[in-house]
């Protein structure tokens, strides 16, 4: 049972992180809960749906897009 207690706040914890960073990044709070779900439990593939991979890829993008976008503003300031 301490396993099983163990895994499940160590999936929340990664829940929490990817969400957390996908907001600060703009993305919508359901997709991004949605998403960081997905990226906590380390889904393979094959086990996600074709509405999974596309939400996934087109969020991880956008989170992408900002970071780029944040190290170049950064750089500017320097």
């Amino acid at each position: 049972m301490t396993n099983f207690n163990n895994k499940h706040k160590s999936l929340q914890k990664a829940q929490q992180f990817w969400h957390t960073e996908l907001v600060k990044s703009g993305v919508d709070y359901h997709q991004a809960a949605k998403v960081a779900e997905i990226l906590a439990e380390k889904k393979p593939d094959e086990l996600l749906t074709e509405d999974e991979i596309r939400l996934t890829k087109e969020v991880c993008a956008a989170w992408l897009r900002q970071r780029h976008r944040l190290a170049s503003i950064s750089q500017a300031l320097e």
